[in-house]
């Protein structure tokens, strides 16, 4: 109901009004860079620091300015997308940090209201059907696509930039090193993989540790390429795809490990995700859970992203998870937090995909590329100056199911096999 009066003040409010408004709240909340504003008058207005970053954007609708006001985390993005907000100087990486960074300021501001009047309690109900709709949606885009940007063994995670010069293809190998070392992999082992993705994790835990991997995944396009990989390979005997939900699950594991598939769980669901992981590890097993946090309190899925990219996803802090972790009986036995390490991946992506940006659009067309630039730009800033993170949470049933100390996963890396 508040949208629906968000958007019915959007359409009510005069041009010159609104863009008064919105001058305002750009006023108020743009702490970090500086920004130029072209308006439908061709009038120029700065806004911030003085400093890096810079960016001009112009926007030529006057009804636009109420539409930004009406939901600005909704609207910038696809006003973009649109042609209704255009950039006259700058990258959009530029204007995307400013503008994350200042969405921060605005939402403090509502986090204040909000707790004042009603605390808030993200839902984000995930049924099986849903959650196949939901990951359809995102992963089952072509292929090609991807391979336009991904690293050879098409990661679609945070990477892990151990030194800081790598490339993406040597940040990519060392975050599966370092998840198969937290593992503690021998050969032999039975791997359980939520949300496998193309396969490559899996090829490679099975290839180089000399395991035996079963992957759950719910969305086909990634299952076929994830089997046909493991063919080619001439692993389809010890890697094994299956297209079920980790819920419809019932098999025993002496390891499982989920990488960048947490996010589409469900805050309803995140206790019986944990009861999941309980009921299915052997006694002394280990799982390895690697996934995008934010640092401060449970909040709301970014609308632009919810509507356009990851229908149902939701970025959970760090209490939410634990409080469920907590209730399910598992051990944690290890945390770690991977701070700027998928800014920098984000990074990678986005300069990819704009040297393959004419093959993007004769895949799609020029709105989707705008999407999609927007999407990897806007989530970079998310990471760069907006608070969001990467967490690895190691669990285990025993609490003697791991050394007590973190040296075996440096050894571990060093080595390269366990």
């Amino acid at each position: 109901m508040m949208q629906d009066v968000r958007e019915a003040l959007g359409s009510i409010l005069p041009g010159q009004t609104a863009f008064g408004l919105l001058a305002a709240l750009l006023r108020r909340t743009v702490r970090y860079g500086s920004l130029v504003v072209i308006d439908p008058w061709d009038e120029r207005h700065a806004f911030g620091t003085g400093e890096a970053p810079f960016a001009t954007v112009r926007i030529a609708d006057p009804r636009e300015a109420a539409r930004l006001l009406a939901n600005p985390r909704l609207r910038v993005g696809e006003a973009y997308m649109e042609g209704g907000l255009t950039l006259e100087a700058g990258t959009l990486r530029d204007f995307l940090l400013i503008g994350v960074a200042a969405s921060g300021a605005m939402t403090k501001e509502a986090r204040a209201l909000r707790e004042f009047a009603a605390p808030f309690r993200p839902r984000r109900h995930n049924p099986i059907p849903r959650a196949r709709a939901n990951v359809a949606h995102h992963y089952d885009l072509s292929e090609e696509l991807y391979r336009l940007f991904l690293d050879e063994d098409l990661q679609y995670s945070c990477a892990y930039f151990q030194d800081g010069d790598e490339t993406l293809e040597q940040a990519q190998a060392k975050k599966k090193r370092h998840i198969a070392a937290k593992l503690r992999l021998r050969p032999g082992v039975r791997v359980l993989d939520i949300g496998s993705g193309w396969g490559g994790l899996a090829l490679e835990l099975a290839r180089r540790y000399g395991v035996e991997v079963d992957g759950v995944t719910l969305s086909q396009e990634q299952l076929a390429v994830a089997r046909a990989r493991a063919a080619e390979a001439g692993l389809e005997d010890r890697v094994r795809f299956h297209l079920r939900d980790y819920r419809q699950e019932a098999d025993s594991y002496d390891r499982i490990v989920s990488v960048g598939m947490f996010e589409h769980v469900g805050t309803p669901h995140y206790l019986e995700f944990f009861d999941a992981l309980s009921r299915l590890l052997a006694p002394d097993g280990v799982a390895v859970i690697h996934a995008i946090g934010r640092k401060g309190p449970p909040g709301e899925a970014d609308p632009w992203i919810d509507k356009h990219v990851f229908p149902g996803g939701y970025c959970p802090s760090l209490s939410e998870v634990f409080a469920a972790v907590e209730r399910s009986g598992l051990w944690v036995t290890d945390v770690e937090i991977l701070r700027l390490h998928y800014a920098e991946t984000l990074r990678h992506w986005a300069e990819r995909f704009q040297g393959e940006r004419g093959r993007a659009a004769a895949l799609y067309d020029e709105r989707f590329c705008r999407m999609w630039e927007y999407y990897l730009a806007v989530c970079e800033a998310a990471f760069r100056v907006g608070g969001l993170m990467v967490f690895q949470i190691q669990l285990a049933r025993d609490i003697r199911a791991v050394p007590l100390t973190r040296d075996y996963v440096v050894d571990a890396e060093r080595r390269g096999v366990p």
